[in-house]
């Protein structure tokens, strides 16, 4: 954890974060990795094998995800080092996606908020619903 004040900005690289902090990059990450659609990228992928899979399969294994979000997310995935992508050069390209390293050190901790969504998911619906009355 930082000891600078917030909104300080001497962290140096590799320095832990202050997710409380306004300016710090945490939460930025934390809005990326954070979505219901990186969790289900991350679960296809990470249940995939033998551990690669096109856009269009990975596409066809995520019901609802429209072709656009799916690319945000795989982009976002890619530009933050989760995500590796492989291009052959056919035409059209067929393009591949897996997870990298860092990408599988994430499955875990996104599968124990997803069994755990799955889990209380009638508590939370009973609360919505006494609300609403």
């Amino acid at each position: 954890m930082t000891t600078s004040p917030p909104g300080a900005s001497s962290r140096r690289s590799g320095e832990r974060g202050d997710l409380l902090d306004p300016l710090c990059p945490t939460r930025k990450l934390l809005d990326r990795i954070g979505t219901k659609w990186t969790s289900m990228v991350v679960k296809v992928l990470a249940e995939t094998d033998p551990g690669e899979i096109r856009f269009a399969e990975l596409r066809r294994r995520i019901p609802g995800i429209s072709q656009k979000m799916l690319s945000v997310t795989l982009q976002s995935l890619v530009r933050d080092g989760l995500v590796a992508r492989r291009v052959e050069p056919t035409v059209p390209p067929a393009v591949h996606y897996r997870l990298t390293a860092l990408g599988l050190s994430l499955e875990e901790p996104l599968s124990a908020l997803r069994v755990w969504a799955e889990t209380h998911m009638p508590e939370i619906d009973r609360s919505n619903r006494l609300a609403e009355s």
